[in-house]
């Protein structure tokens, strides 16, 4: 009999210790999966988009600084950090302007362009560049950049963005994805876009799309965030807040941030 109580003593005891262990794990696995929504959302929290004007931005991403078709002079710059490297999406004057360049100042910082804007920049500048072709991918202090076509719709010869010369880009780090779109319209290769976390989509007439082209082009790769931008077009500026309507009502879950990229306007 004593054998019998001892018996169903001991498996009550380990029953318990089993539920307690489960319970245990169920309470540390949660912590776990908080820590870790907690970390990606501190790490998604380092990118910051700095609007300069127009196509112009400023890019803080963690410790390191980008400056995205740096134009207007060194005085639009005053007091910014200097840039870790610079990106440069085409050969228009709006985005690609050697004087600013130099007055910057870049020393031995990296410029990335498409080949066509190196073959528009002073030869002295030729240590700096980094030339990249439509579907290049390259390293840069721990970035990923991946070069996208930027083009206008129907494509032909004499458009203002022909396929090939300019670059949209890509960049990536930690997992954490951003798309510049440069000067295009609702093309296949920004509609086959993934795991977009943060875009900067154009739209401006006659230049690059309309409103409602950016927004079915947006929906089509649906990032996380989007910002308007590079969206004064010959009749004044883009109706940004019927973009962000259309966006919302084709997805809830997009966040529109519409940000002062016009300053000089006002």
């Amino acid at each position: 009999m004593k054998r019998s109580i001892i018996g169903i003593f001991c498996i009550s005891i380990l029953f318990t210790s089993c539920k307690n262990e489960e319970k245990n794990e169920a309470i540390s696995e949660t912590e776990l999966t908080a820590e870790v929504d907690q970390e990606m959302e501190t790490s998604n929290a380092t990118l910051e988009i700095e609007p300069i004007s127009h196509a112009t931005a400023l890019l803080k991403w963690g410790d390191a600084v980008i400056y995205a078709d740096p134009v207007g002079g060194a005085d639009v710059f005053e007091g910014k950090a200097a840039p870790s490297f610079v990106l440069i999406t085409d050969i228009h004057g709006d985005h690609m302007d050697a004087k600013t360049l130099e007055a910057l100042n870049l020393g031995d910082t990296k410029i990335i362009v498409p080949k066509a804007v190196k073959d528009q920049l002073p030869k002295e500048m030729e240590a700096n560049l980094i030339v990249m072709n439509n579907g290049d991918t390259k390293e840069i202090m721990g970035f990923s950049i991946k070069a996208i076509p930027m083009y206008n719709l129907p494509e032909a010869k004499d458009a203002m963005h022909t396929k090939g010369r300019g670059n949209g880009y890509v960049i990536e780090k930690d997992g954490q994805r951003l798309y510049i779109s440069g000067d295009t319209e609702d093309i296949p290769e920004m509609r086959d876009l993934e795991n977009i976390d943060v875009a900067l989509v154009c739209m401006n007439l006659p230049y690059t799309m309309t409103v409602e082209d950016a927004a079915d082009g947006v929906l089509a790769f649906a990032p996380k965030k989007v910002y308007p931008y590079h969206y004064r077009g010959k009749d004044g500026l883009a109706d940004v807040s019927k973009f962000k309507e259309l966006v919302n009502k084709g997805n809830k879950e997009i966040e529109v941030v519409q940000l002062d990229w016009y300053p000089e306007m006002k």
